[in-house]
């Protein structure tokens, strides 16, 4: 199974960026695709932006031009670069990757993004 632990998030004001990153550890054969998802209470969660191992990105068009995400393919790490934040980002933001030829999910503890002045 995949472990991922998640990193960076806090209160910030619009406006100002902010870095989330995410680390995967234990027994998997390939990561095929790591990303973020967000969520606020009473609704679904939902997709931020992911990258593929093979490069292919996808993001909500809500945060195209302002976020971007990246990889380490070695480190088994995944980036999310957050500028020009806004209220409507606030949110838990969720690690997600796929693994074993997308044969298996694995979240994050997810870590709160706020934005506020």
């Amino acid at each position: 199974q995949v472990r991922l632990v998640e990193s960076g998030g806090g209160l910030v004001q619009p406006g100002v960026s902010l870095n989330l990153s995410c680390a995967a550890s234990g027994r998997f054969y390939s990561i095929n695709s790591m990303g973020w998802y967000r969520q606020v209470p009473a609704r679904q969660r939902e997709l931020v932006a992911t990258l593929t191992t093979d490069g292919i990105y996808n993001y909500a068009d809500s945060v195209k031009g302002r976020f971007t995400v990246s990889r380490d393919n070695v480190r088994y790490t995944v980036h999310l670069q957050m500028n020009d934040l806004k209220p409507e980002d606030t949110a838990v933001y969720f690690c997600n990757a796929q693994y074993n030829a997308f044969a298996a999910t694995a979240w994050g503890q997810g870590t709160q993004v706020t934005v506020s002045s």
